[in-house]
């Protein structure tokens, strides 16, 4: 199952007060497994930067200023996301953020049926603590000293190493692993599939020859002995 993994950065905390999107990365896990593929943006929010948001995540009006605006990355950040459930950290806040953008340029917005939010997980799992994302690192140790401000890509490259851990994947995982590891040694190699057409020989009869020659000068008793009646076998 394609799943992905969703960060925003804004200007502020409220869509309807004029804050605005600045930064969105995403995260592609595969069957809860990251797949190396990633879509991050800086956006133009078309207004100045709060002192405070500032503070958060270092993004500032000179650096945006140059960026796209959302309309003209909006089509390569739905391609992106396609039809998969978007994993993201206190959902309601991006998504706010996200269908505000959208709406604006009289898109379609994002459902929210789509959405799966870590942070509702979290504190179905560890209830009467703290579950903000650094909080889940330090309890799934989980390194995040990259993260000396919040940045979109980087919250959600940690936040998809958080949500393996708090579904239970990877223990899922490991379990398995230790399982067929198990089958090896106890039953010895597992049966390996066979080609319903052999692939055609990439030794010749002339360089089979050779070699049989040069074996013969070996002396008596050459361990490539012990291979012959396999290298036949395989020949055949």
């Amino acid at each position: 199952m394609r799943e992905i993994v969703l960060d925003t950065e804004t200007t502020g905390l409220d869509p309807l007060r004029g804050d605005r999107l600045v930064e969105i990365g995403c995260i592609e896990i595969f069957n809860r497994m990251p797949t190396g593929q990633t879509y991050h943006v800086y956006i133009n929010p078309e207004r100045d930067m709060p002192a405070e948001a500032f503070a958060v995540h270092g993004l500032s009006t000179e650096f945006l200023a140059g960026k796209p605006l959302f309309s003209e990355v909006v089509d390569e950040f739905l391609a992106f996301i396609a039809d998969a459930p978007l994993v993201i950290h206190n959902a309601s806040f991006d998504i706010s953020f996200i269908n505000a953008e959208l709406e604006r340029i009289k898109r379609p917005v994002i459902i929210k049926d789509r959405l799966v939010d870590t942070l509702l997980l979290a504190r179905r799992k560890h209830p009467g603590v703290s579950n903000r994302l650094d909080d889940l690192c330090s309890r799934y140790s989980i390194d995040n000293s990259r993260r000396t401000k919040h940045g979109a890509l980087l919250d959600a490259e940690l936040l998809a190493e958080v949500y393996i851990d708090l579904i239970g994947a990877r223990q899922s995982q490991l379990v398995l692993a230790s399982e067929v590891t198990i089958a090896q040694v106890g039953q010895g190699d597992m049966p390996r599939r066979q080609r319903e057409i052999p692939l055609a020989p990439r030794v010749t009869d002339t360089e089979r020859e050779a070699h049989r020659a040069f074996i013969a000068t070996l002396g008596d008793k050459p361990i490539w002995n012990d291979y012959l009646p396999a290298m036949a076998e395989a020949a055949e």
